[in-house]
């Protein structure tokens, strides 16, 4: 684990490239999973009039003439961008870390760069905002509002699964607001497990959370706990899909999962896809273009 931390945190030291791409209503799905491939952290804000725009960094490294030959490689027609070199003796620090403090029902999300935590009356939360968090994305805080809705109306929450847990922000705000739950949390990529267990330790949870590398649901430790009482799966609308059979296996008779990801162009396609497997539809959160849902089973 300490070699894992030292070899993430070495490869975020010193000065990085900045390439930020033009605005957009809408990017492609498959234009933003090959930016999360690529580059070492990748950032969208989002702006009042609607559009996304992406941001993404990488160390001194960065390639340029390799980046746009593996964006023809995939048939992706590259936005128009803009590059700027930034010196800095850790540039992960100096220029993404820090986003402001976010409020989201039961929730404060608040980065480690505070010096103190904010005053409130709600659930705090301190994020290490690495690579795989953004407090003000319209998916995660619609998730929030979804965990919010699940305590309100009681359900059982013993067991949770966070399938794609990226920092892990959704495994510890139900952490924080079910002490009494126990949460297996996977992603993938090894740096978001890194990401969440140190947001774990961070807030004191790691005690109610097992963290592991997994595709999918392609874990002994995932098969091991089923079925659980709430899933989890904040993805994107193709894996959310591909992902539906073994969800429904996963999930107890009468248990929730909170599915998010996807826009609304793609809510029949994604809905419908459950639908099959037997899940029913019990709400749907709306944030800007993208959705959310809580379906039952």
């Amino acid at each position: 684990m300490s070699n894992t931390k030292d070899n993430w945190q070495s490869k975020k030291s010193g000065s990085c490239w900045q390439i930020i791409f033009a605005q957009n209503e809408n990017y492609d799905e498959i234009f933003t999973e090959f930016l999360e491939e690529y580059f070492e952290v990748v950032s969208c804000n989002y702006n009042d009039d609607g559009t996304e725009q992406y941001v993404a960094y990488q160390n001194n490294h960065f390639n340029e003439q390799d980046f746009i030959q593996q964006a023809k490689q995939r048939n992706i027609n590259l936005p128009p961008y803009k590059k700027e070199y930034l010196e800095s003796q850790n540039w992960l620090k100096d220029y993404v870390i820090e986003f402001a403090p976010v409020e989201v029902e039961d929730f404060l999300i608040y980065g480690i760069h505070e010096k103190q935590a904010p005053k409130t009356d709600k659930l705090a939360l301190k994020i290490y905002a690495a690579t795989a968090f953004g407090s003000s994305h319209p998916t995660t805080q619609s998730c929030l509002r979804a965990i919010s809705w699940l305590n309100k109306n009681n359900l059982e929450h013993r067991k949770i699964l966070d399938v794609g847990t990226g920092s892990g922000i959704l495994s510890l705000a139900a952490a924080k607001l079910w002490p009494d739950a126990k949460i297996i949390a996977v992603d993938i990529d090894e740096e978001a497990v890194w990401v969440t267990r140190q947001n774990a330790l961070d807030n004191n949870l790691q005690n109610q959370l097992d963290v592991e590398v997994s595709d999918g649901y392609n874990s002994e430790l995932i098969k091991n706990n089923a079925p659980y009482d709430i899933i989890f799966s904040n993805i994107l609308a193709r894996p959310l899909i591909e992902m539906a059979p073994n969800l429904y296996k996963s999930l107890k008779q009468g248990g929730y999962c909170v599915l998010s990801g996807f826009v609304d162009e793609q809510v029949d396609w994604v809905i419908g896809a459950h639908e099959k497997q037997g899940l029913k539809l019990i709400k749907m959160f709306e944030f800007e273009n993208w959705r959310a849902a809580i379906m039952e089973k």
